[in-house]
């Protein structure tokens, strides 16, 4: 097994503006206005949908399947020891063509209840090109508030009451589940996630869905607002500014029960050890070899699964890049 180059997966259509920024970033023809996210080494399927945002391996077959086949060479005997046949990540190329809408995401309890999932999203944002986010709530708010802003869609009071934070390339966030927010426009970014597409939306006016009735998961606004979190969150505290400056690890330790994110930086020649992950490349131009491999020339927009059976991967030229991996078995 070797490390695979993977191509665009973009699922068609997605209710908020975006594109661009990815095509450019992987060196392609402009995209279509409605293909703001690009879902990289995804065992993970667009809600309520069979196979659509899944990722097909070069020989057609599905990631997913090819997982549940052979897990140990794909995710490695501790990892399959401790959590079984799920990689436990999704990893995304996000271009935030307008802000997104205030939403959030349940956690694993609740989506394990109400759901019948077996993870919640708690994500991270790895920002490439910077601007505005909205992040949980400043001050504690009752839940009858909430309801009248979502009955009402008041947004102007919701991004009132919710810490707004200028971020820039390299600074890296992670958004707890429950945890309220927005993505600013123009902010690009590379997203690590639980691998589901669980969202509650508290605000739907003036984007392409049909908020009152898929807004809610098909639970009902009653239930599905219980996971919002209403405590006042910390902002600062999830947020590492220019943690992407230097080699290692780049998120808050708060990230670590549901993924983590390394900048690797080669100058020359670097070793990578065997595990199962995701690689981004982010600058520079280079190639990476695992085993037995011919090298596969890297710059930046190239995106890599690498399996743990690929083994230690050899990296040469001038390159950064992003390794995006699951929790530590």
């Amino acid at each position: 097994m070797h490390p695979l180059v993977l191509g665009p997966n973009q699922p068609p259509e997605r209710f908020y503006l975006g594109g661009e920024k990815i095509a450019r970033f992987r060196g392609r023809e402009a995209a279509d206005p409605r293909t703001p996210e690009d879902w990289i080494g995804s065992v993970t399927t667009v809600f309520g949908a069979e196979t659509l945002g899944l990722t097909r391996l070069p020989g057609r077959e599905w990631l997913r399947d090819a997982v549940a086949r052979d897990p140990v060479a794909w995710l490695g005997p501790e990892h399959v020891g401790r959590f079984g046949d799920d990689p436990l990540l999704l990893v995304k190329l996000l271009d935030a063509g307008q802000r997104l809408p205030v939403h959030s995401h349940p956690g694993t309890a609740f989506a394990r209840r109400h759901l019948g999932r077996a993870h919640g999203k708690a994500e991270a944002w790895l920002i490439l090109e910077g601007g505005t986010i909205h992040l949980g709530f400043e001050s504690d708010l009752d839940r009858t508030t909430l309801d009248q802003w979502v009955r009402d869609q008041d947004v102007d009071s919701m991004l009132a009451a919710m810490n707004e934070v200028e971020v820039g390339p390299g600074d890296t966030i992670f958004v707890p589940a429950g945890v309220p927010h927005a993505i600013g426009a123009g902010v690009f970014l590379i997203e690590l996630q639980e691998p589901e597409d669980l969202s509650v939306l508290m605000e739907w006016t003036g984007f392409a869905v049909d908020g009152p009735a898929e807004g809610h998961l098909g639970l009902g606004f009653d239930l599905a607002l219980s996971c919002v979190d209403r405590t006042a969150t910390g902002a600062d505290g999830l947020v590492r500014r220019r943690a992407m400056a230097a080699p290692g690890s780049v998120l808050v330790h708060e990230a670590d029960p549901f993924f983590r994110a390394e900048l690797v930086r080669v100058d020359g020649h670097e070793v990578v050890e065997p595990g199962y992950g995701v690689l981004v490349v982010t600058g520079g131009e280079g190639s990476l070899a695992g085993s037995g491999q011919a090298p596969i020339p890297m710059h930046r927009g190239t995106t890599v699964l690498v399996p743990h059976a690929a083994g230690a991967l050899s990296l040469t030229g001038r390159l950064d890049l992003v390794r995006c991996l699951p929790p530590s078995a």
